[in-house]
C-alpha cells in the first residue's frame, strides 16, 4: 500500500479522534466551537460595522440578552416589556430581530440568553415563601420565556437559553421540565440552561432534557494578585474535572455561556465581583490577558467544551479604557482571544 496514502489515512483518523468524545456507548461528534462574546445592548442601532469588528477578531457567535423584572427576590411577579419605546433598542424586540439579521449575513450566530433584573438582589436569590406563590412565578416565567422563544423561532435565532443562574429555582425539577417542554412545543433550536458556577451546575438534573450543559464560569484561579500564569492554569483543573463529570453523567456537550476577566489586580481572584463593588484596586491588563491566556491553554481544547462567550462586547466601543471593566476590546487580552479563535 502507498506510504502517503496510509499516512494521509491515519492523518484523518486523528482528526476525528480529537473532535469525538465517547461517552458510554455513544460517542458525541463536536462541530466547530462557539467562539462568543456577551454581546452589549445598546441605544443605537447596530450595523454591518459593527459586526465587522467581531469578525476581525474571529467571533463566529454572539448571545443577547433582554430582561424581565422583579421588584424582590421573593415576588411571584414578573414584569416585562418587549417593545423600544421604555427599553433600549437592542434590549427590544425589534433590536434582537435586527441585530440577528446584521450579523447573520457575516456569519455571526446568535444565542438568545434572556435574564431577570432583580432590585436590590441578583437572579440567584429568587426564591419563594409558599407552593401558591412558586406556582404563580412559574407561571409567569413561563409567559416570559415562551415570548423569547416565539421571537427565536421567527428570527431563526439558534439557541435559547431557558434561564440564567436562578439557582434556588432549579432544584423544583418537575416545574423546570414542564417549562422546557413548552419552550420545546413553539422552538425548533437547541436549548441550553445557563448554570451559576458555585455548585448550582452540579445539583441540576434536568440536563437531559437541554441540548447542553451551560456555565456561568467565573472560577476564581488564585487568592493573590500577583499569581503567575502556571498558578491560574493548575488552578482550573479542579472546576474541569467537576465539570467534566457532570458532562458524563448525562452525556451533554457544555457551553461556557459566560466567562470573563477585569482589567483589574484582583481579576483572577473574584471574577464575578463588579467593578463598581471594588475600591483602589489597580488596573491591570497584564493580569486580564493572564486570565484569557490560562482558560485558552487550560479548558478551550477540552473536547466536551463545544462553545465559550466572553463578558463582555460593547457593539460601539468599550466607553473608557483607563477604569476597571469586563470587556477585552482594545486590550491585549483581545489579541489573545482572536489568536486562540483563528485556531
Amino acid at each position: 500500500m502507498d506510504k502517503q496514502f496510509i499516512i494521509g489515512i491515519s492523518f484523518v483518523a486523528n482528526l476525528l479522534l480529537q473532535s469525538c468524545s465517547s461517552v458510554g456507548s455513544q460517542t458525541i461528534l463536536f462541530t466547530e466551537k462557539q467562539k462568543g462574546v456577551c454581546w452589549v445592548a445598546g441605544r443605537e442601532e447596530v450595523t454591518e460595522k459593527e459586526i465587522v469588528a467581531l469578525v476581525n477578531c474571529n467571533i463566529n457567535w454572539i448571545s443577547q440578552t433582554p430582561f424581565g423584572w422583579q421588584r424582590e427576590a421573593n415576588s411571584s411577579s414578573i414584569f416585562t416589556n418587549f417593545s423600544s419605546d421604555r427599553i433600549w433598542w437592542g434590549e427590544s424586540d425589534a433590536g434582537i430581530t435586527k441585530t440577528t439579521e446584521v450579523a447573520l449575513k457575516s456569519g455571526v450566530k446568535t444565542m438568545l440568553k434572556p435574564h431577570l433584573w432583580v432590585r436590590k438582589g441578583w437572579p440567584g436569590d429568587i426564591v419563594m415563601t409558599s407552593d401558591t406563590a412558586w406556582q404563580h412565578w412559574f407561571s409567569d416565567y413561563e409567559k416570559f420565556i415562551i415570548h423569547y422563544a416565539e421571537l427565536a423561532e421567527k428570527s431563526k435565532i439558534d439557541i435559547l437559553c431557558v434561564g440564567t443562574e436562578l439557582q434556588k429555582t432549579t432544584k423544583r425539577e418537575k416545574e423546570w421540565r414542564a417549562v422546557i417542554a413548552k419552550v420545546r412545543a413553539v422552538y425548533s433550536g437547541k436549548l441550553i440552561y445557563a448554570a451559576n458556577f458555585h455548585e448550582e451546575y452540579e445539583h441540576i438534573k434536568f440536563w437531559d432534557a437541554l441540548d447542553y450543559i451551560g456555565v456561568q464560569a467565573y472560577f476564581s484561579l488564585a487568592n493573590k494578585r500577583d499569581a503567575s500564569l502556571k498558578e491560574l492554569i493548575e488552578n482550573w483543573k479542579s472546576p474541569l474535572t467537576s465539570i467534566e463529570r457532570v458532562h458524563k453523567k448525562y452525556n451533554k456537550p457544555v457551553m461556557f455561556t459566560e466567562i470573563g476577566y477585569r482589567n483589574d489586580a484582583q481579576a483572577a481572584i473574584e471574577p464575578w465581583s463588579w467593578p463598581r463593588n471594588l475600591k483602589d484596586v489597580p488596573v491591570s491588563e497584564e493580569m486580564q490577558t493572564l486570565c484569557y491566556q490560562a482558560f485558552f491553554q487550560a479548558a478551550w481544547n477540552k473536547n466536551w467544551l463545544t462553545g465559550v462567550y466572553f463578558w463582555k462586547w460593547y457593539p460601539h466601543g468599550p466607553r473608557r479604557s483607563d477604569e476597571s471593566d469586563f470587556t477585552p476590546q482594545g486590550r491585549p487580552a483581545e489579541r489573545i482571544m482572536k489568536t486562540y479563535f483563528a485556531k
